[in-house]
Order: C-alpha cells, then sequence, then structure tokens
C-alpha cells in the first residue's frame, strides 16, 4: 500500500473513544448561557446580541479587539513545553512526537471529556495550555470572551497550501482568523449487515430503520440532542434544520418518543465504533470516521472486517449532515510561536495523513485523494460510503450555531 507505516498503525490501533462525548448535557452548556455570561461586560467582551449567528450562507468574520493581538511575525519559537487540550483519543500521540522531535521541545497533552467542561475550565482560568481543540458552535463565543488569540498567518503557510479552500476561508471564521481547519465528518447510519436484513441504503427512507421493532433492544443514537433530533427532522423531509419551528419539534419530540417506545432505543457514547462491531447494537447513527475506525474494534475473527459486516449509508445527494472541527490558541498561551508552528505542522500533508490513519477522521487536505482512501487501506472497501469529498461541503447540511432563544427549544424538545 502506499502508506505502509500509516496503514500498519491504521489497522493497530484505530482509536476514536471519548470524541463522542458530545452529549446533551455539554451541548446545553454551551449553547445557553453558561458560555455567554462570559461574554458580558466582566469579561470586557461584546454583548449577547453582539454575537452573529452565522451560516454557510450568512459567513461571520469573528471581530478583533484593541487588547487581544496576534503574536507578532518573525519570532523563534518559544522552548515549551507545548501544552495541547484536546478530547480524548483525538490525536495521535506520534505524530505530537514528531513535532517535538523536530523542534526539540517537550509536550504535554491534557484531554477534557466534553466541550463543557473544557470551556468551563478555560473560561476560570483552571487550565494552561498553548493549543486548543474546539468545535465550530461556541468558537463565536469564545472569541466574544476574549479567550482565543487571533492568529498570525505569516506562521500558517500550510493553510493555504494544503488545505481545502472551502475550509481555508470557512464560513465560521471567515479569515481563519481564530482556527483552522482540523477534520471532516458526515453523520449517518451505520449497520451490520448479518444482524439487518434490510439494505438500509436502498429503503426509500433509511431513516425508518431506527423506528423498525424487529430491532428492538439493537438501536442506538448518539447522545446529542442536535444529532439526534436533527436526523428525525431529515427523516421527515426537514432540511432546514437549523430554523425548525415549534410545531416540527414538537414532532420530533413525539417520533422520539415512539422510537424509544417501539425499538427501546439506547443512547450511546461509544456505540458506533466499539459497541456495533462487537454486535452489542445492529444498527447506530455514526459519524462517517466512527465507522472508519470501527473495523478494529472487532472481535479477533472479524478484526478488520474482512467478510465486510459493517455499512455505512449517508446520502450523496446533499440531504445529509456534515460538519467539521479545527485547532486555535488560547489567549493566554504562552507558547504562541512555537502552538502556530504545532498548527502549521499539523496541516503537512505527510503528518495530516499519519495522523488520519490513526484517528479515523479525514484531514481536510488536498493531497489525500478520497478516490484512492480504499486502495490505500484507510477505508474498507464496504465503508467507501464514510469518505467525505469537498463536494460534501457544497451541498450537504451544516448544523449552524443556535441563538439562545432557538436553543432552549431544543433542549426543552430533547428533556
Amino acid at each position: 500500500m502506499a502508506h505502509s507505516e500509516e496503514g500498519s498503525y491504521l489497522r493497530a490501533a484505530m482509536n476514536r473513544r471519548a470524541f463522542l462525548r458530545r452529549s446533551a448535557v455539554s451541548a446545553a452548556a454551551l449553547s445557553g448561557a453558561g458560555l455567554l455570561a462570559a461574554c458580558g461586560s466582566d469579561s470586557g467582551g461584546p454583548s449577547t446580541s453582539a454575537i452573529q449567528i452565522a451560516s454557510p450562507s450568512n459567513p461571520d468574520t469573528l471581530p478583533l479587539f484593541d487588547d487581544n493581538q496576534a503574536v507578532e511575525s518573525g519570532l523563534e519559537p518559544e522552548k515549551g513545553p507545548l501544552k495541547i487540550y484536546n478530547w480524548s483519543d483525538y490525536i495521535w500521540p506520534k505524530v505530537v512526537k514528531d513535532f517535538a522531535a523536530q523542534y526539540g521541545v517537550e509536550t504535554e497533552i491534557s484531554t477534557f471529556y466534553n466541550m463543557s467542561e473544557a470551556v468551563n475550565k478555560i473560561r476560570t482560568g483552571q487550565v494552561d495550555f498553548d493549543v486548543f481543540f474546539p468545535t465550530a458552535d461556541p468558537t463565536p463565543k469564545l472569541v466574544a470572551a476574549k479567550l482565543l488569540q487571533p492568529l498570525n498567518h505569516d506562521y500558517l503557510p500550510n493553510l493555504q497550501a494544503n488545505v481545502w479552500p472551502e475550509l481555508a476561508n470557512p464560513w465560521y471564521d471567515q479569515g481563519s482568523r481564530y482556527t483552522v481547519p482540523y477534520t471532516v465528518y458526515t453523520t449517518g447510519i451505520a449497520w451490520r449487515r448479518d444482524m439487518v436484513s434490510e439494505d438500509v441504503a436502498a429503503m426509500d427512507n433509511p431513516y425508518d430503520i431506527f423506528w423498525n421493532s424487529k430491532y428492538e433492544g439493537k438501536i442506538g443514537i448518539y447522545d446529542d440532542y442536535r444529532e439526534a433530533m436533527t436526523m428525525v427532522l431529515l427523516r421527515n423531509g426537514i432540511t432546514d434544520v437549523n430554523n425548525a419551528t415549534s410545531a416540527q419539534l414538537e414532532m420530533v419530540k413525539k417520533q422520539l418518543v415512539e422510537m424509544a417506545d417501539t425499538v427501546n432505543v439506547r443512547t450511546t457514547i461509544d456505540g458506533a465504533y466499539a459497541k456495533l462491531p462487537e454486535g452489542d447494537f445492529a444498527i447506530h447513527q455514526s459519524w462517517s470516521g466512527d465507522i472508519v475506525a470501527a473495523p478494529y474494534y472487532m472481535p479477533a475473527k472479524d478484526y478488520g472486517d474482512p467478510d465486510g459486516l459493517l455499512q455505512f449509508w449517508w446520502p450523496r445527494d446533499g440531504s445529509g449532515t456534515v460538519g467539521s472541527d479545527m485547532m486555535a490558541i488560547p489567549k493566554g498561551a504562552k507558547n504562541p510561536v512555537l502552538a502556530h508552528a504545532f498548527l502549521n505542522f499539523m496541516l503537512e500533508n505527510k503528518y495530516a495523513i499519519k495522523n488520519f490513519s490513526w484517528v479515523g477522521y479525514q484531514p481536510p487536505v488536498n493531497a489525500i485523494d478520497p478516490g484512492n482512501l480504499v486502495k490505500d487501506g484507510y477505508v474498507v472497501p464496504n465503508l467507501e460510503a464514510a469518505i467525505v469529498e469537498k463536494s460534501d461541503f457544497d451541498k450537504g447540511i451544516i448544523q449552524t450555531t443556535l441563538a439562545p432563544e432557538i436553543d432552549q427549544r431544543w433542549q426543552n424538545a430533547w428533556s
């Protein structure tokens, strides 16, 4: 195969456990008053009403502040140690060691359970770090609270050289003032063909499988209110998922209750990549990167899924959700130049691809040809549908930050 070193580790060490821990609790804390409170007068940031709710059709250029400047150009990297604050198992430690060796520094990785924990610790000064891995939803609020520092692109040549243009200038952070992209993914349906008689991908409405009583006790969805509720909206042909009406949210609530009553659905943090391969689930809502990792969680006799038991569906017509995660530098970073060097390092084609071989989530770099990911051994043939294409971001559905009052309606329906 083309990338033998990475491929061998791909088969030995695909691990994406805690990245799925975006529970309803964390979502509520991020989208409601908790973080917004940090944007009030005591932080010196703008008022809540000043925070723009961005979307692909209404992109956001995040504000700059006189008292929160980017690091100057032309400086040498600090001596470290570089402190990284990330989801558990969301970066290959070997790649971090490669960076440490190249720059002659020590590195430290600290992890958080969910984004609410991370933001609360950042806001209250409980953590000291140089690189942070946020999601798109809280980024405008983090910026408004002056918890992230602007980036100096002089230190980030790989951003324009290597990254998909769509994400080198993303809608949620025009000009990449505060963030650079890390991974991309889609949200679809994963199942075991030895446990499910239907070809889910061929169904008139694949989402109906979540309500099929034949699979009672064997169906799982993410413990994530946005993902779970958006799936119900899509089941009903509602693609404007960020502007659901009160009546539509009531419909979602009723159908989720129906699902619970009909199939005894389970909400999980690890079902798609760990429990589905073990046969504990027959069907599970799934992010693409999790199902890419799943073959390496199968029992020894099925390790790597040589029989193609795992399957994945995402609607290529653009009626499914897509997303991306990112990297940023906090305002109080003690090693900001070194942190920029790390961001640029992770956008280097060689290391972005190597990291992908372990985490299972694609980096949006031009050097990756999605058409070769199966041939090169990064994705097993039966999961080709989990490969993310650039065009998916042109036509797919993106979940955007909800205004606090709208978000509260979602939370009320979910609870």
